[in-house]
């Protein structure tokens, strides 16, 4: 028996479109299901002021089908040497909606990002007056620290410090993997929200080892233990209004995954609320579904609810997904969790 329900239309609150040859059939899967996302800056070289916000974004317009309606919600990437004037002017003028603080060295073309926070506090403590949120990648990138536990030394290290200097800075907690970071964020005021991601949901970090190395499954965060996935679950499947989804879908062609140095990144975009409808469904809340997806992100980044809906059915049969996408003569592998889901989007109302 078909199975249907009907919700807003969704955003991803983060997402990696690249730039280039990969941008338009990234940003095609992207446009299936989503209305608007938070791009990411980190491009090579990165998005560092709203001269570069400008041209990415007339980019990723000009890569749009026509009349296909999606927003890009640009930010711009900080530096030790960033000018809180221009990102200042970029807020206003709604050109930005965010900026993205990269510890440096801590993910994919993150080598430019800030070497010392409290270096530059100033310039936070500026942007935060102004109302500017700040999306933060949190965890550390001391090599000395293990990669399971960088998360949870950042909040202590970093953000917690951070929040304390800056008590009204609006922070979201990028794609957070652990409990700790979970039980943080449901503790601390409402200035503080976190994005969750569809793959953080359904791997652990076993996955990442299952009969050899799964260069697939490797993403940075890095998926962690079984009982951090079983948290971000709760928190994503809750209705918590300081939890929505940001899938931090990251492609690279397959020839820099699956070598003896492969990239960071789970390339989602394609299966993502397929995916989602069924972990809502095994944890009895497909009814919360909506919140996650189309209304607390907008709400913490004080943006309107989307207006037009999108129906999900549930078949009777499994939905097969392409196993790629073609990027000129290579391919991006799409996110396999190993299983089938019966939910599949059927466009939008």
């Amino acid at each position: 028996m078909l199975k249907t329900i009907k919700i807003r239309k969704p955003d991803d609150w983060h997402l990696h479109l690249r730039d280039g040859e990969i941008l338009k059939p990234v940003l095609a899967e992207t446009i299936k299901d989503f209305r608007r996302a938070i791009i990411m800056p980190n491009l090579s070289p990165p998005i560092v002021n709203t001269r570069d916000v400008l041209s990415y974004r007339t980019r990723i317009l000009d890569a749009l089908p026509q009349g296909v309606t999606f927003e890009p919600l640009m930010t711009i990437y900080l530096t030790d040497n960033s000018d809180h004037k221009d990102i200042i002017k970029g807020y206003r003028s709604g050109l930005i909606s965010a900026v993205k603080l990269y510890p440096a060295g801590a993910t994919t073309n993150s080598e430019a990002g800030v070497t010392d926070i409290e270096k530059i506090f100033p310039l936070l403590e500026k942007i935060s007056n102004a109302g500017v949120p700040i999306c933060i990648h949190g965890e550390t990138s001391k090599d000395s620290i293990d990669i399971f536990d960088r998360e949870a030394f950042f909040i202590e290290k970093t953000l917690d410090p951070l929040r304390n200097k800056i008590p009204g800075i609006k922070i979201i907690l990028e794609h957070v993997t652990t409990k700790i970071g979970v039980d943080y964020v449901k503790a601390e005021n409402e200035n503080l929200a976190a994005t969750i991601t569809t793959h953080h949901l359904i791997i652990n970090r076993n996955h990442i080892f299952a009969g050899g190395i799964r260069p697939h499954f490797y993403c940075l965060p890095i998926a962690k233990r079984e009982s951090d996935r079983l948290a971000l679950r709760e928190a994503a499947t809750s209705g918590n209004e300081k939890f929505f989804l940001g899938t931090d879908s990251a492609p690279h062609i397959d020839p820099l995954k699956e070598n003896q140095c492969g990239c960071a990144g789970i390339f989602s975009a394609t299966n993502t609320m397929s995916y989602l409808a069924h972990v809502f469904e095994e944890e009895d809340a497909l009814k919360n579904l909506e919140k996650f997806t189309s209304i607390n992100g907008a709400i913490f980044y004080n943006m309107p609810i989307n207006k037009e809906f999108c129906v999900l059915n549930k078949h009777e049969h499994p939905i097969k997904f392409p196993d790629k996408i073609r990027v000129g003569k290579e391919f991006v592998t799409l996110f396999n969790p190993g299983f089938l889901s019966n939910w599949c989007t059927e466009g939008t109302i």
